[in-house]
């Protein structure tokens, strides 16, 4: 898919505001309780308390994947001083199969946003190898272009993401007279 306007990665701000333009090269879905996840679509967070299912394509069994999930408006769109923050990494991910068959370094956090709309971003990128990839020291600030240069993972394969806000919460923003 082109890197264009119409692209939901680039109008969802997820392209600039943690990737860079890339070509989506490896099919991923990703779905919480049977309902798939597609770019900009909404959840709550009762939704999303289990890590969701993930089958990551491709047709050879020797490459490997690393998933990661951030939320780049932690703690709160209008301030996100926390961005990004790491709710989820799984390394060695054989292709063909999901996170269940990788390595999890970095346990899924369910996000619990208490400000404003954010958005739960997952990335996939391609490894060089197996068991080349290493747990980050902690979950804030965490940067995901940073994280893909350190373990040389290049550009992403695949992307997707969520918008999520408080369960009470009321899409839009609140007006106060």
């Amino acid at each position: 898919m082109p890197s264009g306007s119409r692209d939901p990665l680039v109008v969802g701000r997820v392209i600039g505001d943690v990737l860079d333009p890339f070509e989506c090269s490896i099919p991923m879905r990703v779905s919480y309780n049977n309902r798939d996840v597609s770019n900009g679509c909404e959840f709550k967070p009762s939704q999303v308390v289990n890590q969701p299912r993930i089958n990551i394509g491709g047709d050879d069994l020797r490459n490997f994947y690393t998933l990661i999930a951030v939320d780049p408006d932690a703690p709160s769109p209008s301030d996100p001083n926390l961005r990004e923050y790491l709710h989820w990494l799984v390394t060695d991910i054989p292709a063909t199969t999901g996170p269940s068959f990788g390595h999890e370094v970095v346990t899924y956090e369910s996000p619990r946003p208490m400000m404003g709309i954010h958005r739960l971003v997952f990335v996939l990128f391609r490894q060089l190898g197996r068991e080349t990839v290493y747990a980050p020291g902690w979950r804030q600030n965490f940067n995901t272009r940073e994280f893909a240069e350190l373990y040389n993972l290049g550009l992403p394969v695949a992307a997707v993401y969520f918008n999520i806000q408080r369960e009470s919460g009321s899409g839009g923003r609140r007006l106060y007279h």
